[in-house]
């Protein structure tokens, strides 16, 4: 039995699996209230909240798979990258709970989990694929071998998809989480009514680019009737379309460059229904990850840690939070 730690953000999660990967809990304790005042994530709260709820966490998630402590064979935890503080929370908890209780450590990095992720879905990838992970600090075209080494292929040349809707939720008044928030906002609202030229259009280097989408929409708020909800809806709509048509577009790049036939889709934008929806008009077999496993959770570590090897003893010592990966 597996039992894995996340807290490389501000969500304090817990899972256990078995060795063979089937799933028998994943405990998410939510810290947004905790930071929704401040229209993002606060990391000094995070680690707070991280430390407090770390222990609890790990208890409900053994108690919802119905096994006690003995039954562990490892731990697994995200050594990063992230927040550096909330990854020392999780890093020194877990190394602390596998040293008392003799069991071996696996760290694991976070984007490698989130592509892990899609062994939870209904689907799985068989074989060599191309994984799109959209998230809130990555956006990257990772290729997958048949021995299921990773290899990005690209990135963001500035900001990631998700914190390119947060941030256009911001200009837009909404709330925090903003993706959701500009997603409910882009509603039914037709996105070709104050469309916004896709980013790279055109060009066919594989990489992807958020920043001038950004002050796109920044100008066209200041022109805006802030009274004007219809004229907000349609922003939102096109803004959102631009993203998803970007991120289409270079997957789509991808596949092609690559010569991979599946795609997996996988971080927190993978959330995002309006790209779940037009995922299906790519060339490709698509797989997703189970709306469960998109954002931060210890079940895509569990997941992840199943083919990597235990630290030694010597390694486990010195293992440390590390806050950028090599594959982003």
């Amino acid at each position: 039995m597996i039992l894995a730690i996340e807290t490389s953000c501000d969500e304090t999660c817990a899972a256990v699996c078995t060795e063979d990967g089937r799933l028998l809990s994943s405990v998410v304790a939510s810290q947004v209230a905790d930071h929704a005042t401040f229209g993002g994530v606060v990391p000094e709260i995070a680690s707070r909240r991280h430390l407090e709820l770390l222990g609890p966490t790990v208890a409900t998630a053994l108690t919802e798979a119905g096994i006690s402590e003995d039954q562990l064979t490892r731990v697994a935890v995200t050594s990063g990258p992230g927040l550096i503080g909330a990854l020392l929370v999780g890093v020194s908890y877990a190394k602390g709970y596998a040293y008392a209780r003799r069991l071996p450590l696996v760290a694991v990095d976070h984007l490698h989990g989130h592509v892990a992720s899609l062994q939870l879905s209904d689907t799985p990838p068989v074989g060599a694929h191309l994984v799109l992970l959209a998230s809130g600090g990555h956006t990257l075209l990772i290729d997958v071998d048949d021995a299921g080494g990773l290899t990005t292929i690209a990135r963001s040349m500035d900001d990631a998809a998700g914190e390119a809707f947060d941030k256009g939720a911001r200009l837009l008044g909404l709330g925090y989480p903003g993706g959701p928030a500009l997603g409910y906002l882009a509603g039914a609202s037709d996105p070709q009514a104050r469309a916004f030229t896709t980013p790279l259009q055109g060009r066919d280097d594989l990489a992807f680019s958020f920043s001038g989408l950004k002050t796109a929409l920044s100008l066209a708020v200041q022109r805006l009737n802030s009274d004007d909800h219809a004229a907000r809806s349609e922003l939102a709509a096109a803004y959102q379309e631009a993203i998803v048509e970007h991120l289409l577009d270079r997957a789509s790049l991808g596949l092609t460059s690559t010569g991979r036939t599946t795609l997996g889709l996988v971080g927190g934008v993978a959330a995002n229904v309006r790209l779940r929806e037009q995922l299906g008009t790519l060339p490709a077999t698509v797989t997703m990850a189970p709306l469960s496993a998109c954002g931060d959770n210890a079940a895509m570590i569990a997941m992840a840690s199943r083919s990597l090897p235990p630290l030694s003893v010597a390694e486990m010592e010195s293992l440390d939070a590390h806050a950028r990966s090599p594959l982003g």
